[in-house]
């Protein structure tokens, strides 16, 4: 994750030392006093969904799969992420309110140490079993909403769907559980960004994801529907924009950026343009202590069978399984030729990606999108949208004596 607000406003958040080892200069509480040692773990715990998403990367449906971790396995694998010193784990699905022990296998991830969120489609929440998640040491629900009424609705295969999806904000927020709105752009509900992200104060809540389209699961099937690398540029400046329009009227939004890290030089480039060299090099070293791409790394997933995967939108490819072998000893198997080259991606990458000026806080992006449509792990991310003046050069190396500069006081 990119934080907008955090690299553009200067907005303290609980992740500043989890993410950009901040800890210390941060008036939040955190979740980490230093940058994470061991990846977040993302836990589909079960293939079912009350929804049909278009772009749902674990292709969940209404039936699930047989033979799924069952309560007592989900136990042991909390056990095991605990002793590896997993920092946060995310349960999701299909839609994870489905599975009747949740509560249960939330208080145990608290009780183990680790820091459990989730990720849901809100249609499920109401006042009551927000509080009993928030009572079980639940610390954060991610809510997905796709564009407004009917486009998300469309999107997510259900009449109804958005309208229901608020009514869980709504019983978060009343339940007193830190909540967020997570959307994922493409063609087809870009129009609906700004009004996306007015929703947000409408109904209180203050932390928005934006997320790029990646390509698994049935987003495989969409790859039509991203924009195009021009579209995605206009559509995260746009963003940035917002953000800093409604931190100038005092609404303290907390905008991150997700699954693109061709956002991360544009950021540098955006604050050069907007604040000058100093904030722009600010920027950049948050980023470049931030590291990039997580794939393999920073971000881990378990699917609802116990296979690890290198993140939760690659279950195309798993490393081993969790009833097999420990979580742990699967993630620093120095032998896995896939783990190794993707830990040492700078030496491998391909095309523009090879020299470019970024390539310290990108690491070329996206090898899922870079192996479905150019064939090659380490192509090029084919949504990179950073133009060629910014890939043969910084905006900090194209500074010159006319730069403006930058203090916090500007």
């Amino acid at each position: 994750m990119i934080s907008i607000s955090k690299l553009l406003c200067e907005l303290d958040a609980e992740s500043d030392g989890l993410r950009y080892d901040d800890a210390n200069r941060s008036s939040v509480s955190q979740i980490s006093e230093k940058k994470q040692q061991r990846p977040v773990v993302v836990w589909n715990t079960t293939k079912r969904c009350n929804l049909y998403c278009s772009h749902c990367y674990a292709t969940a449906d209404t039936d699930g799969l047989p033979n799924e971790l069952s309560t007592t396995e989900g136990k042991q694998l909390i056990d095991q992420l605990a002793e590896f010193g997993v920092p946060v784990l995310l349960f999701s699905g299909g839609e994870p309110l489905i599975r009747e022990d949740l509560v249960e296998l939330v208080s145990y991830a608290a009780d183990s140490g680790i820091r459990p969120v989730l990720s849901t489609n809100g249609t499920l929440l109401t006042e009551s079993k927000a509080t009993a998640l928030r009572e079980a040491g639940l610390a954060y629900a991610g809510i997905s909403v796709d564009g407004l009424s009917e486009r998300n609705d469309e999107f997510r295969g259900k009449d109804g769907a958005f309208e229901a999806a608020v009514r869980g904000i709504e019983a978060c927020l009343a339940s007193g559980l830190k909540t967020g709105l997570r959307y994922t752009i493409t063609k087809h509900n870009a129009p609906d960004l700004i009004n996306i992200v007015d929703l947000l104060t409408d109904v209180g809540v203050d932390r928005f994801c934006f997320y790029h389209l990646d390509y698994g699961g049935r987003g495989k099937e969409i790859v039509d529907a991203d924009l195009t690398p021009g579209q995605k540029r206009a559509a995260i400046e746009t963003l940035c924009d917002l953000t800093r329009s409604y931190h100038q009227q005092g609404e303290e939004i907390e905008t991150l950026l997700v699954g693109n890290y061709a956002d991360a030089g544009f950021l540098v480039e955006y604050a050069y343009r907007e604040f000058g060299v100093q904030k722009a090099t600010q920027v950049y070293e948050y980023l470049h202590k931030n590291g990039g791409d997580p794939t393999g790394e920073r971000i881990a997933d378990v699917d609802p069978l116990g296979n690890v995967h290198l993140n939760q939108f690659w279950q195309g490819y798993s490393i081993g399984n969790v009833r097999e072998q420990p979580f742990g000893e699967l993630w620093t198997d120095e032998s896995n030729p896939l783990l190794q080259a993707l830990r040492n991606r700078r030496a491998h990458l391909e095309g523009r990606c090879q020299d470019c000026a970024y390539v310290d806080i990108c690491r070329g992006g996206s090898r899922l999108r870079a192996l479905t449509v150019n064939d090659g792990l380490f192509a090029p991310d084919p949504q990179c949208y950073l133009f060629d003046s910014e890939i043969e050069e910084t905006a900090i190396e194209r500074n010159d004596a006319t730069a403006t500069g930058y203090s916090s006081a500007d």
